[in-house]
Formats: C-alpha cells, structure tokens, sequence
C-alpha cells in the first residue's frame, strides 16, 4: 500500500501572523487580482476562512472554480491551495476559533453569521501550494 505524504503546513511565523493579526489580504485564482481584506483563523496550526457574500464574481467562488490564490499574513505573500470543509468538528472549531479572536461587540454580528447556514458552509481550509 503507497503511503499519502503529509499535508504541507504553513511555516511558523506565518501561522503566528495568523494567530495574531486581525485581517489578512486573499487573492483568489491565477490572474492578476488585487488581495482583498478577510478574517482568516487558525485551529490545530491550520488555516481557515469563511465568506461573508459569496459573490458570484468574488474570491470565494473563484478559489473554489480554481483552487489557487495567495494570502497575505503580515509581510509575506504565501501561495494557498483551498480545501473545503466537510467535517461538522472542523466547522465547530472553526466557529469557536472566530468568537474568541474576533471578540469586539462590533464584530460579534459577524461571527454569529459566519457560524451558521450558508456562511458556515463557505468553511475552507488554505493549505501552503
């Protein structure tokens, strides 16, 4: 039987980066794009994200149709490779993950958004490419 080789993960810092920055810019797809602001978190040293519009022009829908972009965490441009989320665990702690970074009253609309419905179905997993 071939042994699967482990998932790449991301280098320390940028995991960090995460862990304490507040908003990070995603390019979605290969074409020329400008990065746009999101939430990003980290669980278990993985990233996630969920969309807030899931526009059908936007980067949600363009990762998901091509499943390469680029993060901004702190000053480095890391490219990512999207994986969606299917494991209603993962999305658990996803959703827990947003409630205790993003924790300001004002933000509190958002993360109870995020955590359910369509929002919560949006939950993908950004892997180094």
């Amino acid at each position: 039987m071939r042994r699967m080789p482990p998932a790449r993960r991301f280098p320390a810092r940028v995991i960090a980066a995460i862990r304490n920055g507040t908003y990070f810019g995603i390019r979605a797809g290969r074409a020329p794009h400008r990065f746009i602001g999101i939430w990003m978190v980290e669980v278990g040293g993985r990233v996630f994200v969920r969309s807030w519009t899931m526009k059908r022009d936007g980067w949600y829908r363009t990762l998901l149709a091509e499943k390469h972009g680029a993060i901004q965490a702190g000053p480095r441009e890391v490219r990512v490779r999207a994986r969606r989320v299917t494991s209603e665990r993962v999305k658990d702690a996803v959703s827990a993950a947003y409630f205790a970074k993003y924790d300001t009253p004002a933000s509190l609309k958002y993360c109870r958004g995020f955590a359910r419905g369509r929002r919560r179905e949006t939950t993908t997993e950004l892997v180094p490419f």
